[in-house]
């Protein structure tokens, strides 16, 4: 496993867990939102969006945390796992719920120098909340099907319906990278 995408609903914990197995694997970390976004939550074109995601991947190892369907051909084919987070709808609110308050109340700078709103998350078309709500369920529908595809065979596929299984696995992960490599020791000749 050198090359990890990590999937799921907003707010499932994709970034977060990208960003560890990264940690874990000494590897860049990719994170779509980071190069879609540009200021005043505005997208970038697709092509250039594309051609970032190309070269962000071009190295040998690395994770992304992303769902980017105009992007997934490139960051499929490149990868050889795939980790779904498929956590239960109330699960994944709650944790958007308690991420989009802490970002609101530190204010805190995201791509393109972007903020959440009260507004923007609360009473907005655009509310990640509705997008949580929209796609949950669709998700689980079609990532059965895309992963069942001839051009996705090649992927190592890890489906975790729960944050302790998740964790558990990166443990073990995380303690398997870690052990040192037994190395054979030679009869001297003498």
């Amino acid at each position: 496993m050198q090359r990890i995408v990590v999937i799921g609903t907003t707010g499932s914990g994709k970034s977060t867990l990208a960003a560890q197995l990264a940690a874990i694997l000494h590897c860049p970390f990719v994170e779509p939102d980071a190069l879609f976004w540009g200021p005043q939550w505005t997208p970038v074109p697709r092509e250039t969006f594309r051609q970032q995601v190309s070269e962000a991947l071009a190295g040998d190892a690395w994770t992304v945390g992303g769902n980017y369907s105009v992007a997934r051909d490139l960051i499929w084919a490149r990868a050889d796992t795939l980790v779904w987070l498929d956590y239960p709808l109330p699960l994944v609110l709650w944790r958007l719920g308690q991420r989009t308050l802490r970002r609101i109340v530190t204010q805190e700078a995201l791509w393109g120098g972007n903020v959440e709103t009260w507004r923007g998350q609360f009473a907005s078309r655009d509310s990640l909340f509705l997008f949580a709500l929209k796609t949950h369920y669709r998700r689980r529908r079609e990532l059965p099907a895309l992963l069942a595809q001839p051009e996705n065979a090649h992927l190592h596929m890890l489906h975790f319906r729960t944050p302790r299984a998740a964790q558990e696995w990166v443990d073990v992960f995380a303690r398997q990278r870690a052990a040192p490599v037994a190395t054979q020791h030679q009869p001297s000749r003498s």
